[in-house]
């Protein structure tokens, strides 16, 4: 069974793990988080600290934006870009791993807490019912603090999330205690 999770596209290309999963994945994508894809790439601002890094992410990031511009992945997306929340079709990588597109909206619902991007995952997350990965602590402790209803794994965790995972159902009694 593939196992689904809502992510922003930068993080596929920034950890390498993600892309060598034990299991099948689709990689949920709100659109907005691909766009930002453009301006890391060609932006002054480095992704990375390491100059080295920096420059090997670059590159995998220029190498992601080549496989959403491929006509046929790109055709699949133009689709979902004209209904709000529409999925693509799958935007197949290779056989462990697939991307979903989101024509993710309504980026206010949480007000100024969380920015654009974090609360366009928050709500695919949330209107999908599939867990999120994220890095980011700070929006982690966010998310908690606001008792935002959706299941996250931190990358770290990546690997138990693909084999294992916790259920919803487990995941809401946690939240009971």
């Amino acid at each position: 069974m593939r196992r689904r999770f809502v992510i922003e596209a930068v993080m596929v290309a920034t950890y390498g793990h993600l892309l060598i999963p034990s299991r099948p994945v689709d990689y949920v994508v709100p659109y907005s988080s691909i766009l930002e894809l453009y301006d890391m790439r060609d932006g002054a601002e480095p992704v990375m600290d390491d100059l080295d890094d920096d420059a090997h992410v670059k590159s995998k990031i220029g190498e992601l934006i080549t496989f959403f511009e491929d006509p046929l992945n790109r055709k699949k997306i133009e689709r979902s870009m004209q209904v709000p929340w529409k999925e693509s079709s799958p935007l197949i990588l290779n056989d462990m791993i697939h991307f979903t597109i989101v024509h993710a909206v309504d980026n206010a619902h949480y007000g100024e807490y969380f920015d654009p991007i974090e609360t366009e995952l928050l709500l695919t997350s949330s209107k999908l019912q599939i867990p999120l990965l994220s890095d980011q602590f700070e929006f982690q402790d966010k998310l908690l603090e606001a008792r935002v209803p959706v299941q996250i794994y931190d990358i770290e965790d990546f690997e138990f999330a693909v084999e294992e995972g916790i259920s919803m159902t487990d995941a809401s009694q946690l939240g009971d205690l």
